[in-house]
């Protein structure tokens, strides 16, 4: 496994975390959830250190299977990420409503039921999931900063948030860590997460394999079961665009036979060997897929592999695969 230090929370972290949004039984098919705590072991026995989660995944459920998953490991040794303000465990979905809820109380109170969720005494990474317009910055930033002087977390993290955001959470205290969706086909916040690192923000990266599209299993465009999020939240599973990443598949293909490798560890290989990509999010459901992708971390791409594959992403990735607007 590779390691990168973080400039904030000055520690050293997995260049691969373990994703949870499948776990939470989100509509991705069949979830397995002794598959799912064995794949999560198999990341950590093989070098990784920081699991991502949120409320929302599941209403709570992949934090739950996450904190039965951690049993038994040494909790000083791993990072656990979640989230808040999204979904139906906020209290402004208790009362009816619905969206987003980044308000005081909201963060105070979906904190303590993380925290009883997953079953440990903090959180090391604390995400605002997505901006909630109709609560001020600076409210948001009071809360989390209250969470961090009680230790109940332990870092900052701003998820889904653009360059004006980050600055206007500044005034108000420190953001840690932000999370932008970044992958072959998702690209848009390059600059952003440049910008980031080059202040000391790390950057978590979520949907590393392009919700499947980037792992060379799927060829023609799938048929998803009703519920499915990759029916309608990603722009790539539709023509023109799912016959464009197919070229860059093909390149994969290309690569992968030169190096003998597994197009989810090309995949893997070219984002994080990204200088600013701190830490990339993958999910997995058992543990040949936690194994098959910790095995990326044994070798590297070359230059000219890399080139190679920028340039077809170049060639043919002409829309925005980051998902919808902030």
């Amino acid at each position: 496994m590779r390691y990168k230090h973080f400039g904030h929370a000055d520690v050293d972290v997995s260049a691969l975390a373990v994703g949870t949004w499948a776990l939470g039984d989100f509509g991705y098919g069949d979830v397995n959830e002794k598959d799912s705590i064995d794949a999560i072991h198999a990341m950590f026995d093989n070098g990784v250190n920081l699991i991502d989660t949120a409320p929302v995944y599941g209403a709570g459920h992949s934090e739950e299977v996450v904190g039965r998953a951690l049993k038994g490991y040494n909790r000083s040794e791993l990072f656990v990420a979640t989230k808040c303000g999204v979904g139906s465990t906020t209290l402004k979905a208790k009362k009816g409503g619905q969206g987003r809820d980044a308000s005081y109380a909201n963060i105070l109170y979906e904190c303590e039921q993380s925290l009883r969720r997953l079953d440990i005494d903090y959180i090391d990474f604390y995400f605002i999931h997505w901006p909630d317009p109709d609560t001020p910055l600076e409210e948001t930033m009071a809360a989390l900063n209250k969470l961090k002087e009680e230790g109940k977390i332990r870092w900052i993290g701003a998820s889904n948030y653009n360059m004006d955001q980050i600055l206007e959470s500044e005034k108000y205290g420190t953001v840690d860590v932000i999370q932008p969706p970044y992958s072959m086909v998702a690209r848009r916040d390059e600059e952003l997460m440049k910008w980031c690192v080059s202040r000391g923000i790390d950057t978590f990266t979520w949907g590393s394999l392009g919700s499947g599209i980037l792992t060379g299993a799927i060829r023609e465009i799938p048929t998803f079961h009703k519920g499915d999020p990759r029916n309608g939240f990603y722009p790539f599973y539709k023509e023109p665009n799912f016959s464009k990443v197919m070229k860059v598949v093909d390149v994969l293909d290309e690569i992968s036979a030169e190096t003998g490798r597994p197009i989810p560890q090309i995949t893997l290989n070219w984002s994080t060997q990204k200088d600013f990509v701190s830490t990339a999010l993958c999910g997995v459901r058992n543990p040949h897929e936690a194994a098959e992708n910790c095995a990326a971390f044994e070798w590297t791409l070359t230059d000219e592999q890399m080139a190679k594959i920028d340039a077809a992403i170049d060639a043919n990735i002409d829309f925005d695969g980051s998902t919808p607007s902030r």
